[in-house]
């Protein structure tokens, strides 16, 4: 009796609503050679269409399935995921609501993803005499004939489509394709390269470039603006010439073909390896360091699935314990992961790590090229790499018999994904250490209510640090009332306090650092007599006046207009609101002539500049100053630095979110314990309008406890994490009404299921549709419903489900519909 080999493949193509496994025929020639975890391309609906497609497993059958169409293509010699990362895979799809091949896809590296490209060619045989009188009287399949006999046999799909234009090309080509004449071939390319940047410079003389755009200065503003900075300054990545001129790529495409630029495509190199370190000598622990290091690593040794909050203060040197629970994992045999939730932390922990460990680390994060990344992903793969550094999709890294997962700062935002799979960093790694027996070790000085409700309920093992490695003591924390310093005049961003605080540290040739978590120099322009505030057109949210290109920005969609002089209402005069980073900057400046300022946001840092290099100038250059954004709020060490500012505590503090409280709390603490790690003695100054909320005042005294004991009632009053999981279902379109008739349409549906008795037991509640917090983003409406419940295999279900029939749903055309679990905006 013959036998049939059959693939079961998770399919690129298919959404959520019809993601399951496919059956496909292994064709004899790769029957020795596929097995699971391989990528494939086979063809998939009505029209064959060819698509991407991971094997999750090889079976044997007896016979032929229905419709049983055959593999076209193996792409991968060996598996790029083992047994483990296809387990991993669809548990993501039952977790988060995401297709398996969009969670596979997640856990490789850039490098490994293939681009597909269907071309139409001549079928071998076919001369140009037969293929002309194939086409007949047709002159679509004529022309067809004709374009690809001119490219040497070949046309791409896409090239067909544009050449075509509003005539379809569709019936031609099945006509020749069903004569013999042409044949349909899929090629597939990897997406491994340099990580490159686009930069333009002009083309003719500055004179004649000036000569040719002045003419049309008024009608081609930005034609002109583009040509008057490339002559000031020769050339320019076209990001920087977008930021500071408000143009777009397209102008920059014109100026192109008008011949006036070019563009071209440089390298930007970025170093994977840190600066050689001296190898270091063994780790000596204090008592306290000892007791945790001893617990944590007895249950390591266990080999079974553990969690474990390491919980100290700032500076309590947990840094050297986790080097010791890695070298005793490694001298297990085991290997070990160590996750950090910025970049910017990357280079300074990787530094102390290669002190350690040498070249048993790899390091992975999204700042490093596709090549370069993908190096490292195999150096791991392979075991040469026993030791992974990186920030969140480091979590999938495919570690040779693992025994130790660390998350550092694990109470960071930064850890869940705001992308397709919207996973959480931490929920992986507590997978993993399940499918590995390993111990998952998560560490903080202010740790997320979540997890020290875990720990406190013996879920987690508990460890504390309760002093400074050094015995040092914490900052000496003064709360500073801008209240009163409105009374007594001064409007500015530095209050008396911090003013006198900075210019003690100048004397003293000491550093210091300012953390202000937005960007730009002002909130707002409004005007003074009408009350108008700029708005952006695509979204629904002001815009961010940026005083370095005097423009006009929104952090969303990327709108950029230049700041008017006037209002464009009125005339009458804007008023600056608010202060952001650059403000600062400059304000600075003024008070402090001749004092060099480093500033370090989403704005300084790109490829030329780098979270490394600022940080390097900061320590090498001992610059005095460092105003910042939540970068520099974490994780950093530096010894000189003995002050450290909160521009505005109340920034994060008063928002729609339930988690309002808890990431103020954790911003102040963290940013405060920056200051005094040395041996100097360190300093802080919180500037605030509300000095008795006491979420400032227990953050001002560093006392977590004070405040977890408070916040936790509140959760539990309000029905928030830990207590019950939000999942809340997002409906986004171009059209508001229609965007607001599915969301009330889904409620409906949940009503009535809710109402069956397989749910009577549950404890629930429906909030919404309501919308977003931003309610318009490039166009496009977003409305939620918020379901509060307990996070179980029967609510996700339920949930899965009610995106099926949304997606199903013909009422609901030109609206997507997507859930998340526990979402950070």
């Amino acid at each position: 009796m013959e036998r049939y080999r059959l693939a079961r493949v998770a399919l690129s193509a298919a959404t959520y609503a019809i993601d399951k496994p496919y059956t496909y025929l292994v064709p004899e020639e790769l029957c020795s050679t596929l097995s699971a975890g391989m990528r494939i391309v086979v063809p998939f609906g009505a029209g064959n269409r060819r698509t991407e497609g991971l094997v999750l497993s090889v079976e044997e059958a007896q016979s032929l399935p229905p419709k049983c169409k055959p593999v076209l293509t193996q792409l991968d010699e060996h598996p790029v995921l083992d047994r483990e990362g296809v387990q991993l895979a669809l548990w993501m799809r039952e977790r988060y609501f995401c297709t398996v091949y969009d969670a596979a896809r997640a856990m490789l590296p850039a490098g490994l993803y293939f681009s597909l490209q269907d071309s139409w060619c001549l079928a071998p045989g076919v001369d140009r005499e037969r293929a002309y009188e194939a086409a007949g009287r047709s002159e679509i399949a004529k022309s067809l004939v004709e374009m690809i006999l001119a490219g040497g046999g070949r046309a791409e799909v896409g090239h067909i489509r544009s050449a075509f234009g509003t005539r379809d090309p569709n019936p031609a080509l099945k006509m020749l394709r069903d004569q013999g004449i042409l044949t349909l071939e899929t090629s597939a390319s990897r997406g491994v390269g340099d990580k490159t940047e686009q930069v333009a410079s002009l083309a003719v003389p500055p004179e004649d470039a000036m000569a040719q755009v002045a003419p049309r200065r008024r009608s081609a503003p930005m034609r002109y603006a583009v040509i008057e900075l490339l002559s000031a300054i020769g050339e320019a990545s076209s990001k920087e010439l977008c930021y500071f001129t408000g143009a777009s790529q397209a102008t920059l495409r014109s100026l192109e073909k008008s011949g006036l630029i070019t563009l071209e495509r440089r390298e930007v190199f970025r170093r994977v390896t840190a600066e050689p370190a001296e190898p270091a000598g063994p780790v000596v622990l204090n008592q306290e360091q000892q007791s945790a290091f001893e617990g944590l690593d007895a249950l390591a040794r266990q080999e079974k699935p553990a969690a474990a909050l390491l919980y100290g203060v700032t500076g309590s040197g947990k840094t050297q314990v986790y080097i010791r629970l890695i070298q005793s994992a490694l001298d297990r045999g085991k290997s070990a992961m160590v996750l950090v939730p910025e970049i910017a932390l990357t280079p300074q922990l990787l530094h102390i790590f290669t002190a350690h460990f040498g070249d048993a680390i790899a390091v992975l994060h999204s700042s490093l090229r596709a090549g370069e990344r993908y190096d490292e992903w195999k150096r791991v793969r392979s075991g040469r790499a026993r030791v992974v550094i990186g920030t969140r999709s480091a979590v999938f890294a495919p570690l040779r018999n693992p025994g130790l997962f660390i998350l550092d700062e694990e109470q960071e935002g930064s850890y869940k994904s705001e992308n397709v799979p919207k996973y959480h960093a931490r929920d992986v790694a507590k997978y993993r250490c399940t499918q590995h027996g390993a111990l998952l070790v998560l560490g903080s000085a202010t740790p997320s209510v979540e997890t020290m409700y875990q720990a406190r309920s013996g879920v987690y093992h508990l460890f504390t640090l309760s002093h400074r490695y050094n015995e040092r003591p914490l900052p000496q924390v003064t709360i500073a009332d801008l209240r009163e310093e409105l009374r007594s005049g001064n409007g500015g961003s530095l209050s008396r306090p911090l003013r006198r605080a900075l210019e003690e540290n100048l004397e003293r040739g000491e550093q210091s650092i300012l953390f202000l978590n937005r960007r730009g120099a002002s909130r707002m322009l409004s005007c003074g007599e009408c009350g108008q505030v700029p708005t952006c057109p695509r979204c629904s949210v002001y815009l961010t006046y940026h005083s370095a290109n005097g423009r006009l920005m929104c952090h969303y969609c990327g709108h950029s207009e230049k700041a008017p002089g006037a209002c464009p209402s009125c005339g009458g005069v804007l008023n600056f609101i608010g202060t952001g980073t650059q403000r600062v900057e400059e304000e600075l400046e003024e008070q402090f002539p001749g004092v060099k300022v480093l500033r370090m946001d989403a704005d300084t840092v790109s490829a030329t500049h780098s979270h490394e290099d600022l940080l390097t100038r900061f320590e090498k250059e001992k610059v005095p100053i460092l105003v910042g954004t939540q970068m520099v709020a974490k994780g950093l060490d530096f010894e000189n630095v003995t002050l450290v500012g909160v521009m505005a505590a109340d920034l994060s503090l008063y928002v729609d979110d339930y988690r309002s409280a808890e990431r103020t709390f954790s911003l102040i603490t963290q940013v405060v314990g920056r200051a005094g790690r040395g041996g100097k003695k360190g300093r802080a100054v919180i500037q605030t309008y509300t000095p008795d909320n006491d979420v400032i005042t227990a953050a001002a005294r560093q006392d977590y406890d004070a405040f977890y004991a408070q916040e936790i009632e509140l959760r539990r009053m309000r029905g928030c994490p830990p207590f019950r999981d939000l999942f809340v279902i997002t409906a986004s379109g171009g059209e508001e009404s229609a965007v607001l008739q599915t969301c009330m349409r889904l409620r409906r549906s949940l009503e009535d299921w809710l109402r069956q008795p397989a749910y009577g037991g549950y404890a629930v509640q429906l909030l919404g549709p309501a919308p977003a917090a931003v309610a318009k983003i490039n166009n496009r409406y977003r409305y939620r419903l918020t379901l509060s419940a307990k996070n179980d295999k029967t609510m996700r279900a339920l949930v899965g489900h009610l995106l099926c029939c949304a997606q199903n749903d013909k009422k609901n055309r030109g609206v997507s519909v997507y859930a998340d679990l526990n979402p950070l905006d």
